[in-house]
Parts: structure tokens; C-alpha cells; sequence
């Protein structure tokens, strides 16, 4: 067992822990900067950083020490303690946090732990029957009757459910059957359309550490499932595996872990596990010496002790953020508890809780139940209350008449077509619901870093000791180095300029060769360029590449070998490498890169060029660009036999400076464009990240959030910290105009604030995201958006759609083909409820129509009713449904969310047009009975048909003709709210427009064909249908279209006159005003 100096020690030694078991007599000898070999004499990585003793000393700035006193004992077996200690670990040493949790440790004193026997298999059981499994308790998922309770859990359908009684009721069996079809029918197409989105999440879903290497009995290493670890096990990480539970490290070897999904932070957290922290609250990027649940070890090695499983572990925290149910716990009382939950059941199962949508359906549906009653008390009245079997059926049909029957399955199926339309568009819709609901959003709150950016590294910019500058324009892919150009003073540099011009040679040598990643370019049947290693170190060597000096070129060109390297080392911050060089004179080149602090000191020149250098940094940093430093140094030939401990020194010593390079996370290709069509559509973006501030603003920027109109005259609240947001009170954000554009440093309650923010101004907010940090905002959001490649379960599980590309632009999409949704569900509203209010004028008129033993005569049967309600708006209205996006989809404010559907305009244009319609049926019908015909209306012509029903037949027929057919037309009409039939589409011919929507066009050709069908069939007419076959009548058919169409149209060039249907005049907009759709303009 060797023992190494620590340098942060104070001069103690310490045991590296991988070297205790199997080691045998390998005569392993030091290597240099205390570097171990391996069992075959090979160079391995530098020794283990032990966790010191509880009373941790550090040296402050001033090389003042400071000392952390011990903290209290946490004992293991109290629950309390348990979640304290989960809470609090990185604020004790690893020994420290071994003695509490009772982990046994065979060989330590108090500043190391050395050798680790581990729990044994009786004492893991005791815990994990006490702690439970180290996974994350299930919210239940969405099982399949939860799915199918979704579907009947509204009011449309709680109405067809009693329309459907009372016709079973009344003997009306073939009318009871038809209701009982369409509810039927909505929740078979309901049900598989979720269920399906469903098990495709499900398919998307990763087992996020199936196994891991433990430390138990004696010091034996197992592996075993994840879900089996308990707490106080000592776990071993090494690169590419994911921390199975939240650990506190007590040794590391040059540990980094990628956080991304739970810190929001796009580079990988280098660890120390000798560091102990003080406060208990600082950010967990912040945490070094933990390593945290479901994150990925990206280099080293580590051994940790095991803090907190399953709920308790900070990804499971946020899970239980999720879970936690805004029931009424706050009350004191029962009883208010009781009622509450009473009042949300109920709430929930009439569907008056969800999307605006939802709720508006909802009300309307319990609106028109109430008129249907009132409609129905009207009939019984006008007999004076004496209710027979036709008086009642009577009553029914006017009921059943104000509801129209197939709304609820046409709306169905019209997102089930919208869903599949978006599966082709990369989004997975959980919800049916959300498929309108993203179309009303008015602002979207993303994360950064893997959603508008790619969560990986580009070399942008360089500035090499000359003072030249290079910077890296029209890249478009991190791993492609064919894909973008190297500019030196704006002029294309290529790989002749680098024999040339020696800083050249030197900086591209520098970040080629001290690089540990490879890049991979197309082969068999990979057709894109990948590539493996550190992000950063990848986007180097894809810089060095672009300009023909890659690592594999240069050595090949060159015949360099490589003699020793040094890898990145945390206490260091630095890299080296050293190369010979045998066909120059200078026989060997050491290469070194690192932060900049770490190599200035070692840099031979004068302080000016340090202070320049420094300045260099400060205005890389400045936008938002992670900075590097590059130097190289020749050394003596006589050094090229043995590689010391002086030669690293000197390799690292009096290094020559090669140049500075800036890296960033760049946007994804897609984010400018896709942000700039939610500017146009009146859409407010927000960058909610985890990231620096000044790494966010530069992003914001490049992408379009912050415009150089909006961030100059909203300097002061266009970006802050999450810091300086969490200490505003709501009052102080209430008032604030406007909101944040970007937030750094975010952590999952400040995205909760801004989401409540926006929601007491009345937003309707998306929010997307990737990460586990993300979830709380996603379910708080109205319309959650998580990804689908690189994002958690847990977010998975929030959302209510899932992008299959993670591409930002595909929201855009998601919006678009919401708001062509809300259009659509606004055309097939006004068509079927014009029906609706045509029936309804008919009917109550017709209570004026007697027989000869004065009851009253039905303008239309029951079955007609049916079969206009059911059959005929039920094709056409999906067909209206099926409408392309309008033009002007994208570059209008959001609709209204205090209207929804039911705008001022549509609520006007359904009585219009519902009086037009029912207007000209009664007229028809009046014509036909009583203008023509002599009045008698014969006896019983309601039940069957006798010789004197011919009238009544004729009239009724000629009724549902000019209904029939007048709705068929009025589907073309109802293609756009504001455009005439005639001039709707100035691109295609009036023919064209008709059939550009097939299927739209097929069904109203079906609309005009069936009248004459069931007018003419013998029987059917008059025993089903209750008319009988027309003749001269076809003529009011026609001249009621040609009015019908006139009227439609002078009403529509009435509103355009008004100023209905026009445009967005701005494409820039910070916030809305107010509710309505008046946007407030930059």
C-alpha cells in the first residue's frame, strides 16, 4: 500500500483505497506528481483526494485558515435524522458522515479513511425494511381506467347520458340507441388515442441505473441492483456510470459528474470530496463533494458513502414535489376539508377543472342542459300541463334538439386526427386536452441547456499571443469539423496558414494534442460525425480539425509519440502532455491546457502580458464564452529516456503561451427561427436556466429573447439571477413590468414563482424542459412540455406532451397545430350549433301547428332530428375539423382566454346564421302547409302516416330538405369566420378551395345527395322518416340555398367593414395587457 503527500493535508499521508484490494507484490513504483501505476506498469490517474477529518481546515484567499467545527451526531435509526442527515451530508467529512450512518470502517484515523469493510448482508436487510428500496414511489402512472375515467368526466357526456334515458325511457329506443353510438363511440376513441400516447411514454422511459459496484462484507466488491443499495453502503463510481443514490464522496480521482438534468448547469461539476462546505443551503452545482441520484459520471474515479435512497435522494425530492396533492390540508377543520374534496370531485368528474377548453365545453354543456329543461317545461306548458305520450316525446325532441348530440364525438375524434398530426411532428401528446390547450399559450418558459441549446461544446472564438483573434463562423453540427470555418482577422484560415505562421502551429499542436477525445466521422452505415470524450475536449479537437491539424493528422504527418501524459486533475485545473518530437531539433514538446488562473503564474512573461491576458479573459467571460489557456514548453533531449516527478515540473514550469480559446453551448439550429415565429404570434419567451447569467444573456441574445430594443429599455429586469427574483415578495413581481426574459441560477422553486407570477397575470404558460429540476414547473405549467431523447422520467411523468427530438422548433409546431385545432373546434361549433338553433326556432314555432284534435304537428320528426344532428353536421363538422391552418395562424395574438371558443363573434354569427337557417326551414314549411296547402294537418301525423298526413309529410319533408341542405352549404361558409365562400383563397380557384379539404368536400357533397335518397325510398320515408317524397318543392330547396348564401355573405362583408379577422401589426411583443388578446407592443 503506498502512501502519497496530500497537498491539502497538511503534509498527512493517506492510502489510495482502489489499491487496497488485489494488489499483490506488483513493485509498483511512484510516477510522476504523484500519479499511480497500474498492476502492469502502466500510467494510471492521480491519487484518491481523501476525505479529511470533522475538523476540516482550508486555507482562505489571504492564507488565513479557517476551521469548521464539528457537527452534531445524526444518529442512523431516527427517520428525522435520517432526512436531516440527507439534507445536510455535505456539510460533514466523510468519516464523519461513516460514523453516523455506522458504516464499517476497518483502518482510519481522523483525517482519513483508508480501508472499508462495508455493511453486512444482516445489517442491509434491518435498513432497507426500515427505509424501503432505493427507488422513486410510483404516483400510480396513468393506468388504464384512469384513462378511461378521463373520458367520461364531463358534462357533454353526463347530458347525452340522460338524453339517452329519458329517450329509453319514453319507449324511443331507436333515438336512445343512436345517443347510446355516439358516447360509445367518444370514449372507444378517447380511451386507445391516450392509452396509446401512453404506452409510448412508457417506451421512452429508461431504467435510470439498473446496477452498481457496493463495498460489503470484509470489503468485498458486489455488484447488485440499484434499488437494493441502503444507506450508509459505500459505492464505487467509475466514468460512464450513474450515481445510483445521493453519496458523499470521501475519495475522488479527478471526479466530474454531469448534473444537466438536475442543476440545469451544461458542464460537467468537477468533485473534491476533500472539501466539507459550510452551508447547508448552498445550490447543489455548488456541492462538491456529493455526488447526486440519476446523474453521470463523465471522468474518474470515486468511492462514496450513501447519504439518502429513494425519496429522500434530491431526485426524489423533486418527485415528491410532483406527487404532493393542493387538496385542502391548509384547512383546520374536517368538515371544510370534506366539502372541499367533495366540491373538486365533483368539479372533476362535470369536467369544470382543466384547460380553458374543457371548462368552457363544461359550462356550455350544463347551460344547454338547463335550456333544454326550460325549452322542454315551455312544450308541457302550451298544453296546459296535460302531458300525454306525444306531448312528451314532443318535450324530448325540443330537448334533445338544443344539444348538439355529436359535438362531443366529433371533438374526439378531431384531436385524435390532431394527435397523429402531431406524432408526425416529434410530439407525443399524453393528454388530449393539451392538443388545444398549447394553441391558447401566451408565454413559454424553457430551460436552456439541451432544449434551445445542444448540451454540448463549440470552440467560438480564440485570441492567440500576437493579439490576432480567431473566431469559428458558420458552424452548424459539434462533432462535424467539415461544417464550419476558422477566420484569422476575417480571412479563411486553411492548414498551409499553420507551416507558416508558428502561433499557429502551436496553438492548433496545443489543442489537438493534449486532448483525450476522438472524433469519428462517417463509416458503414453511420452517416453522421460523432464523437466520445469530454464535451470541451471534443470541440477542441473538432476546431483543430476544421483546419487539417487533428490529433490522428498531426501524429500521422509528423511521426509524434506520445511519451506520458497527465490528465485533467481538479486541485490543479490543468492538463499535460508530453510528445516526441524526433525529426526537429527540439526533441521533446510538452502541451499543457487549463482555467486560466492555473496556468498564468506558470507562464514565462512579463506581468503586462498577464494583466493583457486577464483582460482577454474578463471580455471572453463577458459573452458568456468558458475560457481555456494553452502553453507549451521544449524540453532537453536528455529527458526523453525517463519521465520524472522534476519532469512534469518542468514540463508545467516556464511554459511559452499559446493562446486562449472561448467555448460555448450553442443554441440549437432551429432556436432563433422558432423563437422568432412566437414573437410574431404574440408569444412571450422566457429562459428559465440553471446556467451563469452572463452564459445565459449571451445565449438569450444570440437566439432572439432579448432583442437589443427589449434588453436595452428593460435592462434592469430583462435578466436576473434566480437570487435576486426569490427575494422579491409577490407584491414586488405583481408590479414588476415585465417579467424576467431570462433567470439564472434557477432552481426549481424559482421556476414555480415565475410560473405563479405569470398565472396571476393571467398567462396561459408552457413550460419545457429536460431535466429532473424541471418537473415541479411542468406540472404546474399549463401545458408541460419534456423531452423526449435526453430528458428524466420524472419530467416524462409530469408533462402532458413529450418532444421525440428535443428540438425547441417542434413546440412551434405544437402551438401551430394548436391554435389551427382552436380554429377548427370554432368552425365545427358554429356549424353544429347553428343546426342546433334552427331546430330549436322550427320547433318552438311549430307548437302553433295543430291537428284536428289540436295537438301539435312536429316541423321535423324526431329521427330527422337524429339524423341532421347525428349523421349529416356529425361528417361535415369533422370535416371542418380537418381544415388547414389559416395563413395568418402564426402571426396573430393569442385568442382570448376569458372568451375561449365562445368568442363575442361566434356567439353573434351562430344566432345570425341560426335565425337565417331556421328562418327559411319555417318558411318552407309554412309555404308548403299553409301558403299552398290548405292548413289541414290532419290527425295522429305524428306516430305513423294515414291518408291525411300527405300535407303535413310534404311540409315536414320540404323542412328537412332546406335544413339539410342548407347546412351543407353553410360547412363551405364556415371555413373561415370572415372570408367569403367566394374569395376565401385568392392562390387556388373557387372549385380548388371546395376540394382542397376532401374530405370536407365529399361529406357536403353526401350532405346535398341524402335528402333526395331518403325522401324517394318507399318506407323509409314515411315509416322511419315520417315525410313523404317532394315535387315542386325542390324549388324552395334551391331558392332558400341562394338566399341563405346571400345573407351569409352580406353579413360577412358587414364584418370585414368592422374590422374582424385582421392581422398582428407587430412581431415584437413583451406582455399582454389584459386578458383579451391586446398585446403590448416593444
Amino acid at each position: 500500500i503506498k502512501r502519497f503527500a496530500s497537498p491539502t493535508s497538511m503534509g498527512e499521508t493517506y492510502i489510495n483505497p482502489y489499491e487496497v484490494h488485489n494488489q499483490g507484490d506488483s513493485g509498483i513504483t511512484p510516477t510522476s506528481r504523484g500519479t499511480t501505476a497500474t498492476l502492469d506498469g502502466s500510467v494510471d490517474e492521480p491519487p484518491i483526494r481523501s476525505a479529511g477529518s470533522s475538523h476540516y481546515l482550508t486555507e482562505k484567499p489571504g492564507g488565513e485558515t479557517r476551521c469548521i467545527e464539528n457537527i452534531s451526531t445524526i444518529a442512523v435509526g431516527n427517520d428525522h435524522d435520517h432526512n436531516e442527515l440527507a439534507v445536510c451530508a455535505h456539510t460533514l467529512t466523510g468519516i464523519e458522515v461513516a460514523r453516523r450512518l455506522q458504516t464499517d470502517v476497518e483502518d482510519h484515523d481522523r483525517t482519513d479513511i483508508k480501508t472499508v469493510k462495508g455493511l453486512c448482508q444482516a445489517d442491509c436487510a434491518l435498513r432497507r425494511e426500515k427505509y424501503g428500496r432505493n427507488k422513486l414511489e410510483s404516483s400510480g402512472g396513468v393506468t388504464w381506467y384512469k384513462i378511461l375515467l378521463r373520458q367520461v368526466s364531463n358534462s357533454l357526456t353526463l347530458v347525452l347520458a340522460i338524453a339517452m334515458a329519458l329517450s329509453y325511457g319514453t319507449g324511443d329506443f331507436i333515438e336512445g340507441g343512436v345517443i347510446t353510438a355516439v358516447i360509445v363511440l367518444n370514449i372507444i376513441v378517447g380511451f386507445f388515442q391516450d392509452y396509446r400516447a401512453e404506452q409510448t411514454i412508457q417506451s421512452l422511459r429508461a431504467m435510470a441505473a439498473p446496477a452498481c459496484r457496493v463495498i460489503r462484507e470484509n470489503g468485498t466488491m458486489l455488484s447488485i441492483k440499484a434499488e437494493d443499495l441502503v444507506l450508509g453502503d459505500v459505492v464505487q463510481l467509475a466514468t460512464g456510470d450513474i450515481v445510483p443514490a445521493d453519496l458523499r464522496l470521501y475519495s475522488s480521482i479527478n471526479l466530474a459528474t454531469d448534473e444537466a438534468l438536475l442543476t440545469g448547469e451544461s458542464r460537467p461539476c468537477t468533485k473534491d470530496a476533500l472539501e466539507t462546505l459550510i452551508q447547508t443551503e448552498c445550490p447543489l452545482g455548488d456541492r462538491i463533494n456529493m455526488a447526486y441520484s440519476s446523474t453521470t459520471v463523465t471522468r474518474g474515479r470515486a468511492q462514496g458513502i450513501v447519504t439518502a435512497t429513494g425519496m429522500t435522494t434530491e431526485i426524489g425530492r423533486i418527485a415528491q414535489l410532483l406527487r404532493e396533492k393542493k387538496d385542502f390540508e391548509d384547512s383546520s377543520s374536517s368538515v371544510s376539508r370534506v366539502l372541499g374534496r367533495s366540491l373538486h370531485g365533483i368539479k372533476s368528474a362535470l369536467g369544470l377543472i382543466g384547460t380553458p377548453l374543457q371548462v368552457k365545453l363544461s359550462y356550455f354543456a350544463l347551460l344547454l342542459f338547463a335550456l333544454a329543461i326550460l325549452l322542454a317545461i315551455i312544450v308541457f306548458s302550451t298544453s296546459l300541463w296535460d302531458i300525454d305520450g306525444e306531448i312528451l316525446i314532443y318535450g324530448i325532441c325540443v330537448a334533445v334538439a338544443v344539444i348538439p348530440e355529436s359535438l362531443i364525438a366529433v371533438l374526439t375524434i378531431t384531436m385524435a386526427i390532431g394527435s397523429k398530426a402531431m406524432a408526425a411532428g416529434n410530439v407525443i401528446v399524453r393528454k388530449q386536452a393539451a392538443l388545444e390547450a398549447v394553441g391558447g399559450v401566451t408565454n413559454v418558459c424553457s430551460d436552456k441547456t439541451g432544449t434551445l441549446t445542444q448540451g454540448k461544446m463549440l470552440a467560438r472564438k480564440a485570441f492567440l499571443p500576437s493579439g490576432r483573434r480567431l473566431k469559428v463562423v458558420n458552424e452548424f453540427s459539434p462533432f462535424d469539423p467539415t461544417r464550419g470555418d476558422v477566420l484569422i482577422d476575417d480571412v479563411r484560415l486553411g492548414p498551409a496558414s499553420l507551416n507558416e505562421i508558428d502561433e499557429l502551429h502551436y496553438f492548433f499542436s496545443t489543442i489537438a494534442l493534449c486532448n483525450m477525445s476522438n472524433v469519428i466521422g462517417p463509416h458503414n452505415d453511420q452517416t453522421l460525425w460523432s464523437a466520445t470524450g469530454e464535451p470541451t475536449e471534443i470541440a477542441l479537437q473538432v476546431l483543430a480539425r476544421r483546419v487539417g491539424h487533428g490529433k490522428d493528422e498531426v501524429l500521422s504527418r509528423t511521426g509524434m509519440s506520445l511519451l506520458t501524459e497527465h490528465s485533467f486533475d481538479s486541485s490543479v485545473k490543468r492538463m499535460s502532455v508530453v510528445y516526441s518530437l524526433a525529426e526537429r531539433n527540439r526533441t521533446i514538446v510538452s502541451f499543457t491546457k487549463g482555467a486560466t488562473e492555473a496556468l498564468l503564474s506558470l507562464l514565462d512573461m512579463e506581468d503586462g502580458q498577464r494583466r493583457e491576458i486577464l483582460h482577454q479573459v474578463d471580455t471572453m467571460a463577458s459573452e458568456g464564452l468558458r475560457v481555456l489557456c494553452l502553453g507549451y514548453r521544449h524540453l532537453d533531449e536528455a529527458d526523453l529516456g525517463s519521465i520524472t516527478e522534476r519532469t512534469f515540473v518542468e514540463a508545467e514550469g516556464s511554459l511559452t503561451f499559446a493562446g486562449l480559446v472561448g467555448l460555448y453551448d450553442p443554441p440549437r439550429l432551429e432556436s432563433a427561427g422558432a423563437i422568432k415565429q412566437c414573437q410574431a404570434a404574440g408569444i412571450v419567451v422566457h429562459m428559465l436556466t440553471g446556467d451563469h447569467l452572463k452564459t445565459a444573456t449571451t445565449i438569450a441574445k444570440e437566439i432572439g429573447i432579448l432583442g437589443p430594443d427589449v434588453y436595452g429599455s428593460n435592462a434592469q429586469t430583462a435578466v436576473m439571477t434566480a437570487m435576486d427574483f426569490d427575494k422579491l415578495t409577490d407584491d414586488a413581481l405583481d408590479v414588476m413590468n415585465p417579467l424576467p426574459f431570462v433567470l439564472a441560477r434557477c432552481s426549481p422553486t424559482t421556476k414555480l414563482r415565475m410560473l405563479e407570477a405569470l398565472h396571476r397575470r393571467g398567462r396561459y404558460c408552457v413550460m419545457t424542459g429536460d431535466g429532473v429540476n424541471d418537473s415541479p414547473a411542468l406540472k404546474g405549467a399549463d401545458v408541460g412540455v419534456a423531452m423526449g431523447l435526453n430528458g428524466s422520467d420524472v419530467s416524462k411523468e409530469a408533462a402532458d406532451m413529450v418532444l421525440t427530438d428535443d428540438n425547441f422548433a417542434s413546440i412551434v409546431s405544437a402551438i401551430r397545430e394548436g391554435r389551427r385545432l382552436f380554429d377548427n373546434i370554432q368552425k365545427f361549433l358554429l356549424h353544429l350549433l347553428i343546426s342546433n338553433i334552427s331546430q330549436v326556432i322550427l320547433l318552438l314555432t311549430g307548437l302553433a301547428f295543430k291537428d284536428h284534435h289540436n295537438v301539435s304537428v312536429f316541423p321535423l320528426s324526431p329521427i330527422e332530428i337524429l339524423w341532421a344532428n347525428l349523421l349529416t353536421s356529425s361528417f361535415l363538422a369533422i370535416g371542418l375539423g380537418m381544415e388547414e391552418a389559416s395563413a395568418d395562424v402564426m402571426t396573430r395574438a393569442p385568442h382570448s382566454l376569458k372568451a375561449g371558443v365562445f368568442t363575442k363573434e361566434l356567439i353573434v354569427d351562430k344566432f345570425i346564421y341560426g335565425t337565417f337557417m331556421g328562418a327559411l326551414c319555417l318558411a318552407s314549411y309554412v309555404i308548403v302547409a299553409f301558403g299552398v296547402g290548405n292548413g289541414d294537418l290532419g290527425y295522429d301525423c305524428n306516430e305513423s302516416y294515414n291518408p291525411s298526413c300527405d300535407l303535413p309529410y310534404r311540409a315536414r319533408g320540404t323542412a328537412y330538405s332546406v335544413l339539410t341542405v342548407l347546412l351543407s352549404v353553410m360547412a363551405w361558409e364556415a371555413k373561415h369566420l370572415t372570408l367569403g365562400l367566394f374569395n376565401m383563397d385568392n392562390s387556388t380557384s373557387f372549385i380548388g378551395n371546395l376540394m382542397k379539404n376532401r374530405f370536407l368536400f365529399y361529406s357536403v357533397c353526401a350532405g346535398l345527395l341524402t335528402p333526395i335518397l331518403i325522401i324517394y325510398i318507399p318506407v323509409v320515408n314515411r315509416q322511419v322518416f315520417r315525410h313523404t317524397a317532394l315535387n315542386w318543392e325542390w324549388g324552395l330547396v334551391f331558392g332558400s340555398v341562394v338566399l341563405f348564401v346571400s345573407l351569409v355573405e352580406a353579413w360577412k362583408a358587414i364584418k370585414r367593414r368592422k374590422g374582424y379577422g385582421k392581422k398582428l401589426s407587430s412581431e415584437k411583443y413583451i406582455e399582454r395587457s389584459d386578458d383579451s388578446s391586446v398585446l403590448t407592443a416593444v
